[in-house]
């Protein structure tokens, strides 16, 4: 399987372990990453409240680089696949795709609109296959509850992004269960993280963060793992401010999807970046092998 790897900016600097992971995870399955350094930034949602059309058209050139090389592109973050894909419908809009097209036009630039997008937990998941992981499982996360936080822009809007049911998903649960590890349910974990206004109220954002977290470990959740590295930062590297701001310890190590997958591939935590982390992920990783991983550690609805 050959992919036109779509990186992303957080993975490229401060989270540069979830690219170590990545790379890890496609190696062992076989992945074929084809890099393009030409690719920029998805907009984040950002540039996307401030000029549609000019976040479309930074998507359509993306998605037309990887066209160009008869590839699918792989995204290893939410906001990027919501953009992406957001991006690839909008086009649909004949007066939207005449202002790209012309944006685009002086830049040789063309996008006929068939590069698929696909985050990376869809590609484990669907086109890898569960048993496909499982075969490639050395150290089970027997003894390690982990939940899942999926992230907005993955899920939703539910009807665009074609995919999970955005309150009652289950491919990150089921995952997990494949590498071992038992499934944690909780209702925040299809909330949001916060982070879309981190820059704007920082107070709210860091309560909302610190709520999910203790609703996942309310729930028995000795760790956290989510597909987004914006997510990841939210819960990860504010988490001190979300403590703060719900006035109790959390204590929640959080890792991103790959390096969940990693671990019981058998990285090292060295090769998965895990000492990258502001909240220390020993305790979590002490639960690996203490235990009998017998399906979701609580009930579906919290």
């Amino acid at each position: 399987m050959r992919l036109a790897y779509y990186p992303g900016c957080v993975a490229q600097t401060s989270g540069k372990e979830l690219d170590l992971a990545t790379r890890y995870v496609c190696r062992t399955l076989g992945i074929e990453l084809v890099e393009f350094p030409t690719f920029s930034c998805c907009g984040s949602g950002f540039v996307d409240e401030a000029n549609e059309v000019l976040n479309v058209a930074i998507n359509a050139r993306n998605l037309a680089i990887a066209e160009k090389a008869g590839l699918d592109l792989l995204t290893i973050c939410s906001t990027c696949q919501g953009m992406l894909t957001l991006a690839n419908l909008r086009l649909g809009d004949p007066a939207v795709r005449a202002r790209v097209d012309a944006a685009l036009k002086p830049l040789g630039i063309e996008y006929r609109g068939s590069t698929r997008v696909k985050h990376l937990l869809r590609v484990l998941t669907e086109d890898v296959g569960l048993d496909a992981v499982r075969a490639k499982v050395r150290r089970p996360l027997a003894g390690l509850k982990v939940g899942a936080f999926y992230g907005c822009h993955l899920l939703r809007p539910a009807d665009e992004m074609a995919w999970e049911d955005g309150e009652e998903p289950h491919a990150f649960e089921d995952l997990l269960a494949a590498v071992g590890a038992s499934p944690v349910y909780y209702r925040g974990r299809v909330l949001c993280c916060g982070f879309p206004i981190q820059f704007v109220k920082a107070g709210t954002a860091s309560r909302i963060a610190g709520r999910q977290i203790q609703d996942a470990k309310a729930h028995g959740a000795d760790a956290m793992a989510t597909p987004c590295p914006l997510c990841h930062i939210s819960l990860d590297a504010y988490q001190n401010q979300a403590e703060k701001a719900v006035g109790a310890a959390l204590d929640m190590p959080v890792f991103h999807l790959p390096q969940v997958l990693g671990l019981a591939f058998g990285a090292t935590p060295e090769e998965l970046g895990l000492s990258r982390h502001l909240v220390p992920v020993g305790p979590a990783l002490a639960k690996v092998g203490s235990g009998t991983a017998t399906g979701p550690s609580s009930a579906k609805t919290a």
